[in-house]
């Protein structure tokens, strides 16, 4: 009879709220910018929303995109996290980034240092 050995790796998982700002970083991660704003829309209605805590990691990353991105989501799509879109606003960075790096982005959003397509604008919030 053939013997099993098992042994015990350990996994490192992200908690919801790193999981989100890795997306922000990179928007490919998650499938490109668009699936981005779905599940951040998502994680603002989960039980695990911790916006303060997303805003802990990504001044611990030092990712000037991820405050641009983070912001102008936000404020389109939930203008009632004030506090989170000033704070976003407070650590922007110099310097142009774009929504999506894959993404042709015609239309600078001066006010988050952002480069983004043309429809998002055009798209109701």
């Amino acid at each position: 009879m053939p013997t099993l050995i098992c042994s015990l790796i350990k996994v490192s998982v992200s908690d919801p709220a790193r999981t989100i700002l890795d997306m922000l970083a990179e928007p490919r991660l998650g499938g490109g910018i668009r699936s981005v704003r779905d599940m951040l829309a998502n994680y603002l209605r989960s039980e695990t929303k911790n916006l303060d805590l997303l805003i802990d990691y990504a001044d611990r990353l030092g990712n000037g995109a991820v405050f641009k991105r983070l912001g102008f989501l936000l404020e389109r799509n939930a203008p009632d996290q004030r506090a989170t879109i000033e704070k976003c606003a407070q650590r922007l960075t110099q310097g142009n980034a774009r929504l999506d790096p894959k993404l042709a982005a015609e239309r600078l959003v001066s006010r988050w240092r952002l480069w983004v397509p043309e429809n998002w604008l055009k798209e109701a919030a």
